[in-house]
């Protein structure tokens, strides 16, 4: 599994994102580079694991909630 966090407007939208990020930290990697940690929209990476390949095809997108936060998002008034 892989996790990606960040705001976005619809869940293509999120997985799209995910996939651009990850895409970035790749390249970041085979170039020598540091891996991008930090978009202005709030996503980035934290590393990058060769050989593990997401099935972009299968992901997914939901609503995260942080089990250590002291506050929960609300289930009911939350729309992706």
């Amino acid at each position: 599994m892989h996790v990606f966090t960040g705001r976005a407007d619809r869940r293509s939208a999120a997985v799209r994102i995910a996939h651009e990020i990850y895409d970035a930290a790749r390249a970041a990697l085979e170039a020598g580079l540091e891996i991008p940690h930090g978009r202005p929209d709030g996503w980035g990476a934290c590393g990058y694991r060769p050989g593990w390949e997401p099935d972009w095809n299968a992901a997914t997108a939901g609503q995260w909630n942080n089990p250590y936060s002291w506050t929960r998002a609300d289930d009911g008034d939350f729309e992706l």
